[in-house]
C-alpha cells in the first residue's frame, strides 16, 4: 500500500504541473471538437490527432492523448442530446433520455450532468484500476475459451433480466444482435460468414454504424417528413448549463450506482463502455419502475 501511495503521489506530481495541465486542456478541447462529429469515436480521434503529440515529452504526450480520448468520449454525448444522433457507441443510451430533456428545453442540464457524471466515474475507475491492476493482469492471462464463453453467456442472461417491457421482444432483439454479430470473418477458420459476397461485410457490421442507422437516419427522416415549422433542432443556444439543486439530488444516487456497475464491468475482459452504459441504463430503468410501482401501490 505504501508503494502504491508513493507511485500515485509521483504520478500526480508529474500530471498536475501547469505545462501538463495545459496539454490536457488542449487535448480535451480538440477531442471534444472532433468527437462531436457523429460516427468518429475516440479511437479514430486519437488516430487523427496522434501526430500532434510527436514532438512532446513522453509524459505530456500521454496526458494529451488521455485528454483527447476523454474529450472525444464526451463529445459523442453532445450530438446524442441535441439532435438524437450518438457520436459513438457508448452515447446511444445518452440519446434515449438526453434528447427528451432537450425537447423539454433542458439541454444544458443534460449536457452538464453527462459531463459531471463521466468525470466522477472516470476518476473513480482510474483509481480502482491503479489499485487493482497487478492482480487483474494475472486474471486476464488465465482467461481462456471457457471463461470467455461463460462471460458471453452471463451478458446474454443479464440482457434478458435487466430488459424492461416484453421479455419476448428482449430475446428477439438479443437474437437479432447475435445474427448481426455473426457477419464477418471467422477468427478460427478465416472464412467469411454471411457476407453474401460483399467485401465490405467481411470486416463485420460495426456497432456505431448500427446505432447511427437506428437513431440518426430515423431522426433525420422523421424531421424531413415534418414541415419547416414543426422540425425539431436544438442547435441555436443552450442556456442554464449548470444543473439545479434538484437535478443534483435526483442524479447523485444514479451516478454512484453507475460508477460501481461500470467499474465492475470494466474490470472484466471484453467489457468496455458499451456494456457498462447499457447495463447502468437498464438498472436505472428497473429502479425507476420499482419506485413508480411503490408510489402507485
Amino acid at each position: 500500500m505504501e508503494q502504491l501511495i508513493a507511485n500515485l503521489s509521483l504520478g500526480f506530481g508529474v500530471a498536475l504541473t501547469l505545462n501538463n495541465l495545459m496539454y490536457c486542456l488542449v487535448g480535451c478541447l480538440l477531442g471534444t471538437l472532433i468527437g462531436v462529429l457523429p460516427g468518429i469515436g475516440p479511437i479514430a480521434t486519437i488516430a487523427m490527432l496522434l501526430p500532434a503529440t510527436f514532438t512532446l515529452p513522453p509524459e505530456s504526450s500521454l496526458i494529451m492523448l488521455a485528454g483527447i480520448y476523454y474529450g472525444a468520449q464526451y463529445g459523442g454525448s453532445t450530438t446524442a442530446i441535441l439532435i438524437n444522433i450518438p457520436g459513438e457507441s457508448s452515447s446511444v443510451v445518452t440519446a434515449l433520455d438526453g434528447y427528451q430533456m432537450a425537447r423539454q428545453g433542458r439541454a444544458g442540464p443534460a449536457l452538464a450532468t453527462a459531463a459531471l457524471g463521466s468525470f466522477f466515474a472516470g476518476t473513480v475507475a482510474t483509481v480502482l484500476l491503479a489499485v487493482a491492476a497487478p492482480p487483474l493482469a494475472q486474471i486476464a492471462f488465465k482467461f481462456g475459451p471457457a471463461e470467455y464463453f461463460s462471460l458471453m453467456t452471463l451478458g446474454l442472461i443479464a440482457a434478458v433480466v435487466l430488459a424492461h417491457g416484453s421479455v419476448v421482444k428482449a430475446v428477439a432483439m438479443i437474437v437479432l444482435g447475435l445474427l448481426l454479430g455473426l457477419v464477418g470473418t471467422d477468427v478460427n477458420s478465416g472464412m467469411a460468414r454471411f457476407s453474401f459476397g460483399i467485401p465490405e461485410l467481411t470486416d463485420g457490421i460495426g456497432f456505431v454504424a448500427v446505432a447511427m442507422g437506428v437513431f440518426g437516419l430515423a431522426e433525420i427522416m422523421k424531421n424531413l417528413e415534418q414541415g419547416d415549422e414543426k422540425r425539431e433542432v436544438f442547435l441555436s443556444k443552450v442556456t442554464h448549463l449548470w444543473p439545479s439543486k434538484q437535478d443534483f439530488k435526483d442524479s447523485w444516487a444514479a451516478v454512484l450506482r453507475g460508477t460501481g456497475l461500470g467499474s465492475l464491468l470494466g474490470i472484466l475482459p471484453g467489457g468496455g463502455a458499451v456494456l457498462a452504459s447499457f447495463a447502468a441504463y437498464t438498472l436505472e430503468k428497473k429502479i425507476g419502475e420499482g419506485f413508480v410501482e411503490i408510489r402507485q401501490g
